[in-house]
């Protein structure tokens, strides 16, 4: 596993704006890292640093993805481990690219130092990607009502795809498109579980001047045994 800084050693696509990208998007959508469906799920302890304190508890992500967090007194911070973990499976989970894109479209846009723009057509019309590498590096996609906009700045690569290591997430009206709060910016790092799954070990959150961090720790395949 290697971590990757980018856009320096990775190349953007180089199709003329309104060329049908279908063939690109595809390669860079099926080059993330997802769980395969035979994934048992996992447990382990959980630690949350949080305005210079620092709570502990223990937490169980099942193989059907759902995740269970104890031993926490505080509940929001309850909340926000059990929440840190949705985020993890839902972005593991495999879905076939027709199953996910079948109504859509794809268009060249315009090419900078991000990557290649991706316009979406068809029933996520609205929607924008970059890609660069068989990286998708910008993510611009209409959720509930409000837009939720990503950049992936680094990734880290594994044999079986890359996982996003250092990115920044901002939320906007779709309407208006004023912001709905401060940016955040997360670094995260990644550990093998002994069923050969990567998953994620720790996770700092920057936003409007504070840190947070979830770790991960002592983590093991469900229906393991502690060594």
């Amino acid at each position: 596993m290697t971590a990757t800084i980018m856009p320096a050693h990775l190349s953007a696509p180089t199709l003329k704006p309104g060329t049908d990208c279908r063939h690109a998007f595809q390669a860079a959508y099926e080059n993330r890292y997802t769980w395969d469906p035979g994934f048992p799920g996992y447990r382990g302890r959980c630690e949350v640093t949080s305005g210079g304190n620092t709570v502990t508890g223990d937490f169980q992500v099942g193989p059907d993805l759902k995740a269970r967090v104890e031993g926490l007194s505080d509940q929001d911070l309850a909340k926000a481990v059990h929440n840190q973990l949705w985020e993890v499976a839902i972005h593991r989970v495999r879905r076939p690219f027709a199953q996910v894109h079948g109504d859509n479209g794809f268009v060249a846009g315009d090419t900078n130092p991000v990557g290649m723009e991706v316009i979406v057509t068809g029933k996520a019309a609205g929607d924008r990607y970059r890609i660069r590498g068989n990286v998708v590096t910008m993510v611009h996609r209409h959720i509930h009502g409000q837009v939720v906009t990503i950049h992936t700045d680094a990734v880290t690569e594994t044999d079986a795809g890359y996982l996003s290591r250092h990115y920044r997430s901002r939320y906007s009206d779709s309407r208006s498109g004023e912001f709905l709060g401060p940016e955040q910016q997360l670094s995260d790092t990644f550990a093998l579980l002994s069923s050969g799954h990567w998953t994620l070990q720790e996770r700092l959150i920057r936003c409007d001047g504070n840190e947070q961090i979830f770790r991960f720790l002592d983590l093991y395949p469900l229906g393991s045994q502690n060594p």
